[in-house]
């Protein structure tokens, strides 16, 4: 079996290279084989830059022991020469665990005072997201996976595979953590892991996740084009005014990301837009027979006045 090192050391370097000297990074550590993999190799190629480098793993406190998990992380990186924090977070469930654990854990990362937090998302996370999507009926953006880059989070792991993160580590040394909660299959992408995936490569031919990833990276170029031109016809508007006429007159792809735009500029939480909420506006504006206003998250109103959208926001 050859080496894997060279290949998960070769994934980082580009990132890295794109940083400024002295920039603090951190590398989110959950005790999986993809992020153990993914602290080794920067913990390597951060030496030879003027970076600062840590790790953090975040204790959901979900299972009992979980403390004792977060510890041996802190051992695991001390091994590799990395200091590490324990971030424990509250999971407020709200909208499902698999979704509440990740929203606990995005809001600790978005708290590290740190120019890049560096993710270990896998080619086969890339795969399992993009079919996810499909089953949900997403759109381009959600359909185009996750962004090796997206503000300060980089994957820097996205063409690399889980199988080959599982070698490095038999390299390295380090012995990988398996989450009980990534064998459940009460939680879909578990489901797309151990059953969908399998059986596709089955019945239609192996290399169905390379496929998919082809295609989340194809319609990220198209879904980056769309976010474009809607960004120049929103130069100038007032997003809680529009002329129905003129978003008549748009591509639904173009005139839908205004519209997501709009309810967000009036005040509804960030990922709070189902397009069910979009169809009702589309409604409004395409199929408009008289109906009364569009209530939506976040106390935002969206109705029809003598030709024209007007968005509002009831303050509770």
């Amino acid at each position: 079996m050859s080496s894997q090192l060279p290949a998960i050391r070769s994934a980082v370097r580009p990132f890295l290279e794109k940083l400024e000297a002295g920039d603090r990074i951190v590398v989110a550590v959950s005790g999986g084989a993809d992020s153990l993999a993914l602290a080794y190799a920067l913990s390597k190629e951060v030496s030879k830059l003027a970076l600062q480098l840590s790790a953090v793993t975040i204790d959901h406190q979900l299972q009992d022991g979980s403390n004792k998990q977060a510890e041996l992380v802190v051992e695991q990186m001390k091994s590799i020469g990395l200091d590490c924090e324990i971030k424990k977070v509250k999971v407020e469930i709200t909208e499902g665990l698999e979704a509440s654990a990740r929203k606990a854990r995005y809001e600790a990362f978005d708290s590290l005072d740190t120019e890049a937090v560096f993710l270990g998302h896998t080619h086969n996370d890339q795969a399992e997201t993009v079919l996810l999507g499909l089953s949900r009926g997403s759109g381009t953006r959600s359909l185009s996976g996750m962004a090796e880059v997206n503000g300060k989070y980089i994957r820097a792991f996205l063409n690399i595979t889980r199988e080959q993160t599982e070698d490095a580590c038999k390299e390295i040394g380090l012995i990988p953590w398996n989450d009980p909660h990534n064998k459940d299959s009460q939680f879909a992408r578990v489901r797309v892991r151990t059953e969908a995936l399998p059986i596709l490569e089955k019945t239609i031919g192996p290399g169905i996740s390379d496929a998919l990833v082809r295609s989340a990276a194809l319609l990220r170029d198209d879904a980056d084009a769309l976010d474009q031109w809607a960004e120049q016809e929103i130069l100038g508007l007032a997003l809680d005014d529009l002329g129905c006429a003129y978003l008549a007159g748009l591509p639904r792809a173009i005139r839908s990301r205004i519209i997501r735009r709009a309810i967000y500029a009036c005040g509804a939480p960030s990922g709070s837009v189902s397009s069910e909420h979009v169809a009702a506006i589309e409604a409004l504006i395409c199929a408009w027979n008289g109906q009364g206003p569009a209530h939506l998250p976040g106390g935002v109103k969206v109705e029809r006045f003598s030709g024209r959208l007007s968005l509002s926001r009831h303050q509770p």
